[in-house]
C-alpha cells in the first residue's frame, strides 16, 4: 500500500467559507470519473457493457465515457476501466470541484493541502498520512496529532515558493478563495497537477468525496462514509419533514467572535434540524433590536474551538462555554426574549461544525440541533455517541470523548 503523504498544510482557517445548499442529504449524484461511462455511482463491470454499446452503436455517447480521455471512444476505453476497477491506472482523469478536467498521474506520494478539509477526508477514507517535514506545528494537535510538525505554507497568502520548493506530486486548493487562483496558475505553470476540492459543503460532500476516493483506490472506504453520514442525517430529516410549520422554533444563531452577527442559515443547519431562521438566511451584523422584536424561541452562539472548546480539554472542563452562555443570557435587552426566559440558549464550538477547518463533522452539529430544537422528537439520538463513532471508526483516533472534549453546554435544557 502506498503511503500518502501530506507535505504542507495552513494555519486553521482563520474566516467561514460559504455553504452553496441548505440540504442535510443527498440525492442520487454522478461519479465524476471518466469511465464512469453510464453515468451512475461508480466505475464498474456496466460502465464497460456501456463503452461497448457505444462502440456498437446501441448505445448514446456521455461525457465520462471516453475513460483514457485520448478523444475517441474505443476498446482502450474498456481496458483503462477494468484498470480502474482494479485499482492498477497510471493516470485518472477526473471532474474537480471546481468543474475542471484534470488528469492525475498515480501514484500520488507528495501533496500540499492549503487547507485541511481533504485531509480530514482522506484519514476517513483509512488513506494513510504521515508528517514528512518538521515545520510551525498544527493549532489542532490532539486530533491531527500526526501532523502536529508538518511544515506551514501560510494562509491566507500562501508562501508559493516554499510550495515550489516541496515538489508535490498534486496540490490540492478550495475553490472558494480567489487569492488561490494565483496559486493554481503557477503551479500549473510549473508542471504541477492542481485539484480544486471544497469538502466541506453539506450539498456537495458525498459527491466529492467519493470522486475524491478514487484518486486513492479507496472507493468502497467512501461507500462506508457516506452510509454513516447519511443514516444519521436521514434518520433525523425524516422526523423533520413531518414537523408542522407552527412547531418549528423560531432561532437565532449568532456567529463567532462578536455579537449580534447572524450566521447564515446554511452554515447554521437551522432549517435540516427543523427550526426557522429568524434572519430568513441573511448573515453579517445584526441589531439587538432585531433580535429582540423577532423574539427566537432558542439562541446558539458558535465560538472557536480556541476560545473555549475542543478536544484538548478534559470533558467536565465547559467553564469556557459556560461563561460565553452567561454572557449571552445576562445581555439586559434579552431579558424578555423567549430563549432567554426558558433557558433555551446553547453553545456550539465551531470544531463540530460544517466550516472552519473541518469537512465532515457538520452533521454532527445537525444532530445536537435537532436534539436542542425538538427534543421530544429526538430522545433517543445520542450526538455525543455518534461523535465518538465518527472518531473511533474513521478518523482512527483514541479520544475518548467521556474523558476528553468540550463541545456543546448545555445538552438539555437549562432551567
Amino acid at each position: 500500500m502506498n503511503t500518502y503523504r501530506i507535505v504542507a498544510l495552513m494555519m486553521l482557517l482563520a474566516s467561514l467559507t460559504l455553504f452553496t445548499g441548505t440540504s442535510a442529504t443527498e440525492e442520487d449524484f454522478t461519479l465524476k470519473v471518466f469511465g464512469n461511462a453510464n453515468m451512475d455511482e461508480a466505475v464498474d463491470e456496466e460502465d464497460i457493457e456501456y463503452v461497448l454499446g457505444i462502440i456498437g452503436g446501441t448505445n448514446e455517447a456521455t461525457e465520462l465515457a471516453d475513460a483514457n480521455y485520448d478523444g475517441v471512444i474505443d476498446e482502450m476505453d474498456t481496458a483503462q476501466i477494468e484498470l480502474i476497477m482494479r485499482g492498477g491506472e497510471k493516470e485518472l482523469t477526473i471532474i474537480d470541484s471546481a468543474n475542471r478536467i484534470v488528469t492525475v498521474k498515480k501514484p500520488i506520494e507528495r501533496m500540499v493541502c492549503i487547507l485541511l478539509h481533504p485531509v480530514e477526508t482522506m484519514r476517513a477514507l483509512g488513506v494513510p498520512v504521515e508528517e514528512t517535514i518538521v515545520g510551525q506545528g498544527l493549532t489542532d494537535s490532539v486530533f491531527y496529532p500526526e501532523l502536529s510538525n508538518v511544515q506551514n505554507v501560510g494562509w491566507p497568502s500562501p508562501n508559493i515558493e516554499e510550495i515550489l520548493a516541496l515538489h508535490p506530486d498534486v496540490v490540492i486548493l478550495h475553490t472558494f478563495f480567489d487569492q488561490l487562483d494565483q496559486v493554481q496558475e503557477v503551479c500549473e505553470k510549473a508542471g504541477i497537477t492542481v485539484l480544486r476540492f471544497n469538502l466541506n459543503y453539506p450539498n456537495s460532500y458525498n459527491d466529492e468525496a467519493k470522486t475524491f476516493s478514487y484518486l486513492f483506490g479507496k472507493s468502497t472506504e467512501a461507500e462506508d462514509l457516506i452510509d454513516f453520514r447519511e443514516s444519521v442525517l436521514n434518520s433525523i430529516q425524516a422526523t423533520v419533514e413531518k414537523i408542522p410549520e407552527d412547531d418549528r422554533p423560531k432561532v437565532y444563531y449568532e456567529d463567532r467572535r462578536v455579537s449580534y452577527a447572524s450566521l447564515n442559515s446554511e452554515y447554521a443547519n437551522i432549517e435540516s434540524a427543523g427550526g426557522i431562521d429568524i434572519f430568513n438566511g441573511a448573515s453579517g451584523s445584526v441589531n439587538p433590536e432585531d433580535v429582540v422584536a423577532r423574539n427566537p424561541d432558542i439562541i446558539v452562539k458558535v465560538v472557536t474551538y480556541t476560545e473555549a472548546g475542543g478536544y484538548q480539554l478534559n470533558a467536565d472542563d465547559t467553564a469556557g462555554l459556560e461563561a460565553i452562555r452567561a454572557e449571552i443570557m445576562s445581555r439586559p435587552e434579552l431579558q424578555n426574549v423567549n430563549a432567554v426566559k426558558t433557558g433555551k440558549v446553547y453553545v456550539i464550538s465551531s470544531e463540530i461544525c460544517g466550516f472552519y477547518s473541518n469537512s465532515c463533522r457538520g452533521f454532527l452539529q445537525i444532530a445536537y440541533n435537532a436534539k436542542w430544537f425538538h427534543p421530544e422528537l429526538f430522545e433517543d439520538l445520542d450526538p455525543n455517541a455518534i461523535h465518538q463513532e465518527y472518531l473511533t471508526r474513521f478518523q482512527g483516533l483514541d479520544i475518548d470523548l467521556d474523558e476528553n472534549g468540550v463541545f456543546v453546554y448545555p445538552l438539555e435544557k437549562t432551567t
